[in-house]
């Protein structure tokens, strides 16, 4: 297998060759045919995420083709496509797992971070967190949705669990809000999006996408909002989306990390509006999202590059020099 390997924190990724991995019980060996970009692959680089084995192959929205089939897995066929996520194994018997919220398990495996992951032509993964995919994807559009769509889609969902939200504010226009704001879109909900300041091409995105305004993160909205997802990992924004949000409102921090958060005036707490976090996601998050991103017409706005310049890709993500989604495609796939 070729790979590009993280040695230690703050070093760039370097490629590499290994013998194929055998798959285990309950896993399955697959072909990667494309690899998403996310901001935690940043995290995991820059060691923000504790380092947890080294050394480590990132990636987590890995999309890939069945070609070995470990021991006791059944319903899986070779060949078949599938994509495999940011969550790659849970405990089932913590008191987390036991009461249906997996995403806070006691003792998980994540892909990319604590098992290597899709920065390779081939993965090793759980076949239970294996999803199959919408027909109707290619495989370098189908890679962004099994983290920023999921995690897009598991933060809309808690920002809509209490009052109804017609206004709907997200901070950090990348990967997860143009394909969030898509599907919120679609559900009737008007989309203000927020950028970092002077990021025409951010901002471009969010208008040609149907949001009905885009400006820099320190602007005020028109309007306040009903909700605010914040996606960038900054915590300065925290007090700026709670101050955008009406009194009972709702601010979702979407992130694995996130720079500390400055002091918040009791007053933008006030009134009602709450400050809550998602952690991770759920299998049932995975099979409820990715039919129902289809049904919305949800398209990835993609960048691609071939997987050996996956350090550029980091780089080009942490400057901001694309908009939309970064995908890293292994040699010999189209």
């Amino acid at each position: 297998m070729f790979a590009m390997s993280l040695e230690r924190p703050g070093q760039p990724l370097r490629p590499e060759h290994r013998p194929d991995p055998t798959p285990g019980p309950g896993e399955l060996r697959l072909r990667v045919c494309a690899c998403a970009v996310c901001r935690t692959d940043l995290h995991v680089v820059d060691g923000d995420l504790p380092p947890r084995r080294h050394p480590i192959i990132p990636g987590h929205e890995i999309v890939g083709v069945v070609e070995v089939i470990g021991p006791g897995v059944s319903g899986v066929a070779v060949g078949e496509r599938l994509g495999v996520p940011w969550l790659g194994r849970t405990c089932g018997v913590c008191r987390y797992c036991r009461e249906g919220a997996e995403n806070l398990c006691e003792a998980p495996e994540f892909t990319g971070w604590t098992r290597d992951g899709g920065y390779a032509d081939v993965v090793v993964a759980d076949a239970r967190y294996a999803f199959p995919l919408p027909a109707g994807y290619s495989d370098a559009e189908a890679a962004p949705l099994l983290c920023a769509g999921l995690i897009g889609f598991r933060a809309w969902r808690k920002a809509c669990e209490g009052r109804p939200v017609k206004a709907l504010g997200l901070y950090g226009f990348g990967a997860a809000a143009h394909l969030l704001a898509q599907l919120a879109i679609h559900e009737g909900q008007d989309v203000y999006a927020f950028t970092r300041a002077g990021d025409a091409q951010a901002q471009g995105l969010a208008q040609r996408l149907g949001c009905v305004w885009a400006g820099a993160s320190e602007d005020a909205p028109p309007k306040a909002l009903d909700a605010a997802i914040i996606f960038a990992p900054v915590g300065e924004l925290v007090p700026l989306a709670l101050k955008a949000v009406c009194r009972g409102g709702i601010v979702v921090c979407g992130g694995i990390h996130m720079s500390d958060l400055p002091a918040i005036p009791y007053a933008l707490l006030w009134e009602e509006r709450r400050l809550v976090s998602v952690a991770n996601l759920t299998r049932r998050d995975a099979l409820d999202y990715l039919p129902r991103a289809a049904a919305a017409g949800v398209r990835a706005e993609v960048t691609a590059y071939p997987l050996q310049e996956a350090n550029r890709a980091l780089e080009d993500l942490r400057r901001g020099a694309f908009a939309g989604a970064a995908v890293l495609i292994p040699p010999g796939r189209p």
